[in-house]
């Protein structure tokens, strides 16, 4: 059967090299043009900055895919201080709302790359292979690339465990909409971590994760239909009760066919 084509704005470089490499897209040659403003005005902002943060973009803008007025431009930052970076992307996503959907900026810490645990390890992966480097200490110049491997889907998404865990926690007091997002993307990631050990591939595309899935687990492929509406459309608006039905279903499948297949974060 063949493989269903990629949403809108997925990487299509991404996969794995002749070698059993990791491949993306994500270069500064193939940064458009047009979002060169918001990036820039990133940058200035930063180098302000006491601490001389990092500055990483990675998602549809680093691999050309993004489109103008309907993509995010996602960041990451080293080094400054989770307040500051949430702070500079509300001011940056009104600066720049005719240019795109919002300015999405990740704090973190260079201790979070280092070490031998999963987490450190799923993070030098996305570094090294999904983030273009814009400006300050580059941690992820010298990091070798990854194989497409379990401990590379492990590191990515061996917490799905945990992040369910804090999903039925939040449940009572969140807005159930925004919660079945978060369900719905991190699911669905995980299930693309499945997928790409099961096909000998690496994807991080969740749509198409979702179909694969379902084919391989039919039982949960309308529910894993229902993940991708709730991850992607911010119309859709389930009820807690439906929520929970999901958590205690297709969530926990998923997570059990995680740890079987690939193995779960080791937390000390």
């Amino acid at each position: 059967m063949s493989s269903p084509p990629p949403p809108a704005g997925h990487d299509p470089l991404e996969g794995v090299g002749v070698d059993g490499l990791i491949t993306t897209g994500a270069h500064h040659s193939r940064i458009a043009p047009a979002f060169s403003p918001v990036l820039a005005a990133a940058v200035d902002q930063l180098q302000r900055a006491p601490g001389a943060p990092a500055l990483y973009v990675y998602g549809s803008v680093a691999t050309g895919t993004a489109r103008v007025g309907h993509s995010d431009v996602d960041l990451v930052t080293v080094g400054l201080d989770a307040s500051a970076a949430q702070a500079l992307g509300r001011q940056l996503s009104t600066q720049f709302s005719g240019l795109c959907r919002g300015v999405e900026i990740g704090p973190a810490e260079a201790s979070h790359y280092q070490g031998p645990g999963d987490e450190a390890h799923g993070n030098r992966v996305f570094l090294r292979h999904y983030c273009v480097h814009l400006m300050g200490p580059d941690i992820g110049r010298d990091l070798p690339a990854s194989p497409a491997d379990r401990a590379a889907a492990r590191g990515f998404n061996g917490d799905i465990a945990l992040r369910a865990h804090q999903w039925r926690q939040q449940l009572a007091d969140s807005d159930p909409a925004l919660l079945a997002r978060r369900v719905g993307r991190k699911t669905l990631f995980a299930a693309a971590g499945l997928v790409s050990l099961h096909d000998t591939t690496w994807t991080t595309n969740r749509i198409a994760a979702a179909r694969r899935w379902g084919v391989v687990r039919p039982e949960l492929a309308r529910a894993l239909e229902t993940l991708v509406a709730w991850g992607e459309s911010s119309s859709q608006a389930p009820s807690r009760p439906e929520v929970q039905q999901a958590l205690d279903g297709v969530v926990a499948q998923v997570i059990t066919d995680f740890e079987d297949r690939i193995g779960l974060w080791k937390v000390p």
